[in-house]
Formats: structure tokens, C-alpha cells, sequence
């Protein structure tokens, strides 16, 4: 079949997946389209305009540090920079950024278009054009027309069927080896606000209705899900003084590890607190008829870790208040995004609740929020490459596949990018293990367990999340990212050179014995920071009062002679205690701080860059047993995901097996036998069965063999 234009990777949707995944495929010297309906809208923040937060944070740093652009983005955007968890421990630290929402969308296109390889097209598309070879050398282009229901799974055992290309809504047809589709939201999207519905993909766009048609004619197992959004607010009508000022931080930890120090270091917004009433629930509780979750108009299934408010009122009946957050949409625009709002009731209710709000009783409403249906694939019809199982070439990333979020929709358009690509270089594809990256831990999840709601990135849903920090991204992951190429020479040069600060700074604090003289340096500035806070490094000396008995009273005294190593394993010793001795010890390791026009005003006070690479080498001695403990349980899960289940092996002829288990086996033919003992309802009598029939078939095929 000849093509209007042949590229060597296509990509269909232009968000956060879609972006990462046409910049992956371009930066490894493919020839990549990015196709979108509009391009006034590339990387649209459709919800709320903020990246990060628990978990997902994690995301974004291990996006970056494979050679993604989520986080530098968001670097050059934010308007307010958070780091959350720090009362925790270091595996559940996370940051979180408010973005400019315009600024976003303009920065990423930015990106997009000045990255060679790579062209940006504005075109509907219609529908994938397929090729399926059955065993006797018979293709077609089109799909037969009698497999029109969507999940039909009744496919010719004998086709093997690739994906050529797309075609668009004007008739033109584009040829590629790999088409990655990243919809979001836009497959057969349908709005919901009170009793109206219509069709669309966001407030404002057209569903993408010909391509999800189109989908379902292909035999992969599908669902409908929903989401939401909360009304935007004209931040001119709100009376701020009625809440709670949420800061940023006062040096932002950056989302990138290429970026030094964000854009709007010295220029962050503040969010502020809100609270709902009593009288916000009785008008909730008197409306809840209407919401079309609660009416019967919506059927699908909605994210449960972000509920909309009515779900909040129902679900939580005996609690009276609930907690908003009143966050920017930009710097050169009042709207506001209600966070913790998001609903689907009618317009006058909406309106109602906002005045039963003190501070929001005179807000104007500038847009409604409002509920989204659309179509995605069960993700257990996917690779772990996030390759289709049953059609070549065709793979899907983001919100198709049952996730929800920007990020983890980004980590999945990142992967699927670099594992086109890799297949159209007839290269060996990039495979994460869930013990080094969240992004493994989402899609090992998703293809091995499915999901039947939209999947949200948790902490707890990682086995070895002290092993898996923000900090140590670009150490663990880095490394990959530099053997595709998507980690240029600079960049390489700088990761190598912070491991090396690193390593030495640890072998520093455990060969350096403490001596009096060190002791007293690091009592003096402790009492320094405690009772003098605004006294500056150059004032060490300036204690009196009360604070000269505390420090003759040393509590450090019995540290004499140990490593600094040993007292940094005390629970009430921070690294940030002994920076005056490092200065000392290791200058070189502080000439990278950025002065800024006022003196320092603590012995703590440090750049972001120092204060997050010293915290890294804390967390490396403070949590060693737990480290070493985690690292036995790693080794010990992959020599479980070495035991390999053949692609031959027969689920159907084990013994004992019960039919359910075998169909569940069979739906997600696993290929380890700890992928299997991860999928629900495998009990470890099923795999310990299937682990003695590999080595019986396996006998019987060399038997077979041999004859």
C-alpha cells in the first residue's frame, strides 16, 4: 500500500504521554510524527496545572532521570515548588510544583518543535491501518467486519497481525513501523454536568469518535472510566483573608536533575486552605439525586483516591467539613483551581456550594466542573514493552491504558517511545524490574493485575521504596537512558561527576574521626541555630545567656573518637549538623553554593543542590541495615524472575490447575513465575504447580525432540 508520508514512528494524542513519547523516539534518531487535533493545545493541562506529589513525584524525577522533559518543564514553569513528606522518612519524600497552565503548554511546544527528527501535524485521525497475514499468506488491510463488539477476543489463532500506519479523517494515509496512541480522555469522551451530556474530550474539544470506533473493531478488551474536575473560580471575587496561606518552599528542590535552580526561584505564588460547612453538605446531601454518578447517567468506574465532593459527603457521612485547596492557574491569570472540588452536579448547585464557603460566598464562577467518560484497553493486553500482545507494532500509553495523572501518564509515553523505537532499530527493548523504578512497579501492575478504575501511583504500592527515592533516580536509572541515547554528553559528564561528590563524601564521613575541636564546632553551631536562628555563619562566636550552659553540658562528648559515619546513625543527628566540619574537610564540595544578595542566615543553610546531594549521602548511612536487608529481599525476587515460563508451555495441561486459573493464566500468560505470583487470585500452590510442570513439559518436548 503506498502512503501520503511514511514516518518511522507515529504518535497519536499530544499530552503529557504523547509528548514524551514523540521526544524519546526523536532524540534516538527516528523519524517521528506527533499527531494532534489541535496544536494550540500540546500538553494541555486539562485538570488541575500542578505536577508531582506523593508518589508521583517519583515519576516525574525517574522520567528525568531516563532523559524525559516532564521535569525541566516544570522547572521552567513552576510558580510554586513544594517538597512534601520531609516530616518522614526519605523514601516517601516527594516534590510537587504549581505550573503556569499557558506557560506549560507553551514551553512544552517549545520543546517539541525545536527537537530535530521530529514534526508536530494537526489532523484527526480515523483509524489504524492494519495488516494481517493468515498462515497461507492471505493479507488484508482492513479489519474484518464481522469482529464489531468491543472486547470481541475471538481473533484467528492463526493471523498475525501488524500495524502499517494511520489514516487520517481527509482521506490521507501515513505509513509508520510503530504507531504509539496516547488518546487521554478524547476516545469516545462524553461530558457530564447535572443532567446535560454531550460528547467531547475536554470542556471545549471534540471526542475523538472516528479512532475509538475504529479501536474497537480490533479485538483488544476494553472498558469505560471516568474522571473529573472541579470549577475554576476569578480569584478577583474571592476574600483571600478568610483562608490559610500555603507558602512554597524557600529554596525549591527542582524536579530535574539538569536544573540548577527553578525559573521562578525568587517569584513562587502561594496556594491557600479552604473548608467546607455543614451547610456545604446539607446542600449536597439535598442535591446528590442530580449528580449523574448517583442519578444512573454514569455506569463507569471513577478514580477512588480522588474523589468528587459528593462521593466525599456520601461516603464520609459523619464528617462535617472537608478541606480545599485554592491554587493558581498562572501568573498572568486570576482563574483559580478549586483542588479538592471536583463534581459533576449542576451548574446552580455548584454555585451554591461555593457561597455556603466563607471567603467564596462572593466568588464568580468562571467555568463548571464536570465528569468525563471514555473508552480505555485493558492493560492486560499489553507487553511489558506496553506493545499490544496481539497486534505488532500498535502501542498504547497513558490514560488508555486505565491510568490517571499527568506523570503517570508521562513515565508511560516515555517507555513506550523508547520501546518503538528500539523495535524499529531491531534493537533489544528496555525492560525495567519493578525493584528499580516506580515506572516498573505501574506497568508490571497494570499488565499483570488489570485495573477496573483509574490506577493512581501510590508509595505503599512499592515493595522497596527506601531503595526506591527521589534522590537516587538518576543513579538507578540514568545509566539506561544514556545506552538508548537519550542522555547526551553534558549531561552524562554531570551525573558522573555527582556520583563521584557523592562517593567521596561518604568515604569522608567514614574515615573522618571526630575529634574535641570538631565536637565543639558542631555543638557551638547547634546551639547557634537554636538559640540565635537569625545569627549568620560569621558569627559563631556571639552566644551567651542561657545557651552558654548547653553547650557546656556537650551531649556530643561520648562521640569522641567514632566516625562521623557513626554519629550521622544517631537518630538526632542530621547532616545539616555537621556542614561547619565539612566546610573544613571538603571545601571544594561547597564552592558550587549560589550566593545569594543577602548574607546566609544559618549553619544549615544551604542551596537546594548541596542540601538534597548531602541528604542522599545521610540516607545512604543512616539507613544502611535497612538498605542491605532491602537488597537481599531484591536479590532474592530476581532470581524468582529469572524462572522463565516458556512461551510454549501449556497452562491447560497442568494437573490441579482449576479452570479459573488456568483462564486467568492464559488472559496474562505471565513470563516469570513471580509474575505470575503477583496476578490476583494465582495462589502460590498454582505457581509452585506450574513451576513443576516447566520442567515436566520441558522433558517431554526434549523426548519429543529426540525422535
Amino acid at each position: 500500500m503506498s502512503f501520503t508520508e511514511q514516518f518511522d514512528v507515529v504518535v497519536v494524542g499530544a499530552g503529557h504521554a504523547g509528548c514524551e513519547a514523540a521526544m524519546a523516539a526523536a532524540r534516538m534518531g527516528l523519524k517521528t510524527a506527533l499527531y494532534t487535533l489541535n496544536v494550540d493545545l500540546i500538553a494541555q493541562m486539562s485538570c488541575n496545572p500542578a505536577v508531582g506529589g506523593i508518589a508521583k513525584g517519583h515519576l516525574v524525577r525517574e522520567v528525568d532521570a531516563l532523559g524525559g522533559i516532564m521535569g525541566e518543564v516544570t522547572d521552567a514553569v513552576g510558580i510554586q515548588f513544594r517538597l512534601l513528606n520531609t516530616s518522614r522518612g526519605p523514601a516517601v519524600w516527594s516534590p510537587r510544583a504549581q505550573c503556569d497552565k499557558q506557560a506549560y503548554r507553551l514551553k512544552m511546544r517549545e520543546v517539541l518543535e525545536s527537537q530535530p527528527n521530529l514534526k508536530i501535524k494537526q489532523a484527526e485521525v480515523a483509524e489504524l491501518i492494519i495488516e494481517e497475514s493468515l498462515a497461507v499468506g492471505r493479507s488484508s488491510l482492513a479489519a474484518p467486519a464481522d469482529l464489531s463488539g468491543f472486547g470481541n477476543d475471538q481473533r484467528p489463532t492463526t493471523s498475525d497481525r501488524i500495524c502499517r500506519g494511520i489514516k487520517l479523517r481527509d482521506g490521507r494515509t501515513v505509513g509508520a513501523s510503530a504507531i504509539i496512541i496516547t488518546t487521554g480522555t478524547f476516545l469516545n469522551g462524553l461530558i457530564h454536568c447535572g443532567e446535560q451530556q454531550y460528547p467531547a474530550g475536554r470542556s471545549g474539544e471534540p471526542a475523538a469518535v472516528l479512532l475509538g470506533e475504529s479501536l474497537k473493531q480490533l479485538g483488544l478488551r476494553g472498558c469505560r472510566l471516568k474522571t473529573g474536575t472541579p470549577p475554576r473560580l476569578d480569584g478577583r471575587t474571592i476574600d483571600w483573608s478568610q483562608f490559610q496561606v500555603q507558602p512554597g518552599d524557600v529554596d525549591p528542590t527542582p524536579f530535574s536533575f539538569r536544573t540548577r535552580r527553578v525559573a521562578h526561584h525568587h517569584s513562587q505564588v502561594p496556594c491557600y486552605i479552604a473548608w467546607t460547612t455543614p451547610e456545604t453538605q446539607r446542600i449536597i446531601r439535598e442535591n446528590v439525586h442530580r449528580s449523574p454518578m448517583y442519578s444512573g447517567q454514569i455506569q463507569s468506574i471513577g478514580p477512588r483516591y480522588c474523589p468528587s465532593i459528593e462521593d466525599k459527603i456520601v461516603k464520609f457521612p459523619d464528617k462535617t467539613t472537608h478541606q480545599l485547596f485554592l491554587e493558581p492557574e498562572g501568573l498572568n491569570t486570576h482563574e483559580i483551581y478549586v483542588n479538592g472540588m471536583s463534581t459533576s452536579l449542576p451548574v446552580e448547585v455548584q454555585l451554591a456550594i461555593l457561597k455556603s464557603i466563607p471567603g467564596l460566598d462572593t466568588a464568580e464562577m468562571l467555568r463548571p466542573g464536570y465528569a468525563i467518560e471514555y473508552d480505555s484497553i485493558d492493560p492486560t493486553e499489553l507487553e511489558r514493552t506496553l506493545e499490544t500482545k496481539k497486534i505488532t507494532g500498535l502501542f498504547l500509553a497513558g490514560q488508555i491504558n486505565g491510568t490517571s495523572g499527568y506523570e503517570e501518564a508521562a513515565c508511560q509515553g516515555l517507555m513506550a517511545g523508547i520501546n518503538a523505537a528500539l523495535k524499529v532499530k531491531s534493537e533489544p527493548p528496555l525492560i525495567l524490574d519493578r525493584t528499580e523504578a516506580y515506572t516498573a512497579i505501574l506497568i508490571d501492575d497494570l499488565i499483570s493485575k488489570g485495573t477496573n478504575e483509574p490506577y493512581r501511583m501510590f508509595t505503599s504500592r512499592a515493595e522497596f521504596r527506601l531503595h526506591l527515592r527521589i534522590d537516587n533516580a538518576d543513579r538507578r536509572l540514568t545509566p539506561h537512558g544514556r545506552r538508548i541515547g537519550l542522555i547526551p554528553d553534558p549531561a552524562w559528564a554531570d551525573f558522573l561527576a555527582k556520583q563521584q561528590r557523592l562517593e567521596a563524601m561518604k568515604q569522608l564521613l567514614e574515615k573522618t574521626k571526630l575529634t574535641s575541636a570538631m565536637l565543639e564546632k558542631i555543638a557551638t553551631a547547634e546551639v547557634l541555630t537554636r538559640c540565635h536562628p537569625a545569627r549568620s555563619e560569621a558569627q559563631p562566636n556571639a552566644v551567651e545567656g542561657p545557651c552558654v550552659s548547653s553547650l557546656q553540658a556537650n551531649h556530643l562528648s561520648a562521640a569522641l573518637g567514632q566516625s562521623c559515619a557513626q554519629l550521622l546513625k544517631r537518630p538526632e543527628i542530621t547532616i545539616e549538623k555537621l556542614v561547619p566540619i565539612l566546610r573544613d574537610l571538603d571545601p571544594t564540595f561547597f564552592d558550587r553554593e549560589q550566593i545569594s544578595a543577602s548574607p546566609r542566615e544559618s549553619v544549615a543553610a544551604l542551596s537546594s543542590e548541596i542540601r538534597n546531594e548531602l541528604k542522599s549521602v545521610e540516607t545512604e548511612i543512616k539507613y544502611e541495615g535497612y538498605l542491605l536487608q532491602q537488597q537481599r529481599a531484591i536479590e532474592r525476587l530476581k532470581k524468582a524472575e529469572q524462572r522463565a515460563i516458556p512461551d510454549w508451555f501449556d497452562f491447560q495441561s497442568v494437573s490441579g490447575l482449576s479452570r479459573e486459573m488456568q483462564e486467568i493464566l492464559l488472559k496474562i500468560r505471565p513470563r516469570t513465575l513471580a509474575h505470575a505470583s503477583r496476578i490476583p487470585g494465582v495462589t502460590p500452590a498454582a505457581v509452585s504447580l506450574v513451576h513443576v510442570y516447566i520442567e515436566i513439559q520441558a522433558k517431554r518436548r526434549q523426548q519429543a525432540a529426540a525422535l
